[in-house]
């Protein structure tokens, strides 16, 4: 295992943060962590990074405990936390080169998490003056400079703009393929396109822990379209699974499925059957939205 929980419980005062949390992530899984604000997510992956201790329990990264061989985990983890530490007045590289002198690796593996994160653009910046994506680019490649078998990332997109979370989504996901990661987040979308497992905490209690395939069977699912033309509903519940359709504004409609196969190639011959234009198609996974939402609220 890479990562193992045990009965955490960490208390503030008289506000108990987690209570009685276990669970545990192979390696390889990209395990999407999700919660309310105030759930305990954070607090967690403090504690799986040593900067916090539990109160009772024990929890252990790639073998080590969390508790008395802080050394070894933090030697073996790379964390980006949500508020991304870093020291504006210095360069990208000058910042690589302190974290790489920290960490006692070679410095010819900042040129390799350079190129790994795309930073080559902006490598020879102040840091101050990247922007919001570049900093959590900085950021990554800082937590990957000691080639850490496991990342834990806290709300890593938070903040960036559509073409920025494009952006890291993809870095994320190609980093993916190689470390075992656990991602805090509040954007399902991130969920589906990275995750395979979810894990959600609700006021400090573990309340769900299911693999994406499994969520997806048998689902139902979201497609939100909008045409160029109003569209009577009646016809577009004539597609095949087709159980429920809502007008949300002018030409666009969410169309329920009762079906787990991607249903937007219907959608999209539908328009062009009735001599209609797509102006955006997007499908949701309705069930993983609707999951949180029943076990949060």
């Amino acid at each position: 295992m890479s990562i193992e929980v045990q009965n955490i419980t960490k208390s503030f005062g008289t506000q108990k943060a987690l209570n009685t949390i276990s669970f545990s992530i192979d390696k390889g899984e990209v395990v999407g962590f999700l919660g309310p604000n105030g759930a305990g997510k954070s607090t967690m992956m403090r504690i799986l990074t040593t900067f916090y201790k539990a109160d009772s329990g024990n929890a252990k990264v790639n073998g080590y405990d969390v508790e008395h061989e802080q050394c070894q985990v933090q030697k073996s983890i790379g964390y980006l936390p949500e508020h991304n530490p870093l020291y504006l007045d210095m360069y990208v590289l000058e910042y690589l080169v302190f974290n790489a002198e920290i960490y006692k690796v070679s410095k010819n593996r900042i040129a390799e998490v350079v190129t790994q994160t795309g930073l080559q653009p902006e490598a020879h910046k102040k840091i101050g003056q990247l922007s919001k994506g570049y900093r959590q680019r900085v950021g990554l490649a800082a937590a990957l400079l000691h080639d850490p078998q496991v990342l834990i990332l806290d709300e890593p997109t938070t903040g960036l703009d559509p073409n920025q979370l494009i952006e890291i989504r993809k870095l994320i996901r190609s980093i993916a393929k190689e470390k075992t990661i656990l991602l805090s987040t509040h954007i399902m979308m991130e969920v589906e396109a990275i995750c395979d497992r979810v894990i959600i905490i609700n006021k400090g209690e573990l309340v769900a822990d299911k693999k994406l395939a499994d969520l997806r069977e048998d689902q139902q699912q979201i497609i939100q379209v909008e045409f160029d033309y109003r569209v009577e509903e009646v016809l577009l519940l004539q597609m095949k699974h087709a159980v429920a359709v809502k007008n949300i504004t002018g030409f666009v409609y969410e169309i329920t499925f009762s079906t787990a196969t991607d249903m937007r190639p219907a959608v999209f011959d539908f328009a062009h059957d009735n001599a209609l234009k797509t102006l955006q198609l997007s499908r949701k996974n309705k069930n993983l939205a609707s999951l949180f939402t029943e076990l949060t609220s």
